[in-house]
């Protein structure tokens, strides 16, 4: 069977989306305008004429030459599954060459390894474990395991450290299943009872100081980023302008009227938590989280998460997706206590595969990949 890769319109990108049911927010068409400074492209992938599979690639260009970086952030959209994903990604690189570019970075959203809450409390606890793949899984997939195989006899390679934020889309996520072994949905008592006692504790207590939590308009995005950039303050990262927020805002509901909210968690009418929200199809994803260095022992994050998992529940969603943490288990690691909020859910914690390169002109891929490691 032969496979091809070229040009799709946003439309037929979309519609094999909707039919599959799901797919990263950052492999949707509307994401290119999130990122103005690449250029954005929707393709295909046509086995014998019938699509298989789609992507949003981003190209970046070299300073002062016409060579790209072609990159799919949680990307491409695939049945990993297939017997023949290594004819698609041959089919991409070949595009990718066709459209000037001297490397391709992918990012498959596969799961490869699941670590369960108890698994994950156990590793912070064992001083012995410092980083969550010292820690035994509670499931390595054979999906996963097979694509990798694929990746690096197709001269693909990855930074196998996979530990932190700056390459790309982080390696690690949090995730909560929404959905039994058996796909029907949990209620929203069961999803309560997984929590560990502390996130009950911590819900029951805003519920009794009175915080109301509510779905905001694109209006509330600048509330939003007054805490957001309080947030970035107190924990030390460079925040995002709010034209950043309005942008996406804009592009992903025009795309669909419903992909992206905000929600605020308000205390006698003062602002004390704010999120947006992200959903694609059955997969559901806290992206910004924002709070108050005032009143939080009136527990506004957690009555705002609460809120979204339940309204990712009642939209019959899959999966609520915490985004990414960092493998760092130690009890010294700075992000430690991101993890230990996020496990309180009773989640589990995934590694996808990683992000791995295809260098078409080598001089130039390495010449990049310095110029990256000095930034």
């Amino acid at each position: 069977m032969s496979i091809t890769c070229r040009p799709i319109s946003a439309e037929q990108h979309l519609a094999f989306i909707q039919q599959r049911g799901s797919a990263s927010f950052l492999q949707t068409p509307a994401w290119a305008k999130v990122k103005p400074e690449w250029r954005g492209e929707s393709v295909g992938f046509f086995a014998d004429g019938e699509l298989t599979g789609v992507a949003l690639v981003l190209y970046r260009q070299l300073p002062k030459l016409k060579r790209y970086l072609a990159y799919l952030p949680e990307g491409p959209v695939l049945d990993w599954s297939r017997p023949d994903v290594a004819d698609h990604l041959r089919a991409l690189v070949a595009h990718a060459r066709r459209s000037r570019s001297f490397a391709v970075r992918i990012g498959p959203a596969v799961v490869h390894r699941r670590w369960k809450a108890d698994t994950i409390k156990a590793a912070v606890a064992d001083e012995a474990v410092t980083r969550l793949s010292e820690a035994t899984p509670d499931e390595t997939t054979l999906v996963g395991t097979r694509v990798i195989n694929q990746l690096i006899h197709g001269g693909w390679h990855t930074d196998e450290s996979g530990h932190g934020f700056a390459a790309g889309q982080p390696m690690f996520n949090f995730q909560l299943p929404l959905r039994h072994d058996d796909g029907t949905q949990k209620t929203d008592d069961e999803l309560l009872k997984g929590m560990n006692q502390l996130w009950r504790r911590n819900i029951k207590k805003a519920d009794k100081e009175g915080v109301v939590v509510r779905q905001g308009t694109r209006d509330d995005l600048e509330r939003f980023h007054r805490i957001y950039l309080e947030t970035a303050q107190r924990d030390r990262f460079t925040g995002r302008p709010l034209a950043y927020f309005q942008t996406m805002w804009d592009a992903l509901n025009a795309e669909d009227d419903d992909r992206m909210r905000v929600y605020l968690a308000e205390h006698d009418g003062d602002l004390v938590a704010a999120t947006t929200f992200v959903r694609v199809g059955e997969h559901a994803w806290y992206s910004y989280g924002a709070s108050t260095n005032a009143k939080r022992e009136v527990r506004g994050s957690n009555a705002v998460q609460w809120r979204m998992i339940r309204d990712a529940n009642a939209a019959g969603c899959a999966v609520y997706d915490l985004r990414g943490i960092v493998e760092g288990v130690g009890a010294d690691d700075p992000e430690i206590g991101l993890i230990q909020f996020k496990v309180g859910t009773g989640g589990e914690a995934v590694a996808y595969l990683g992000e791995w390169d295809y260098p078409i002109n080598k001089p130039l891929y390495l010449a990049f990949d310095l110029y990256l490691k000095r930034r």
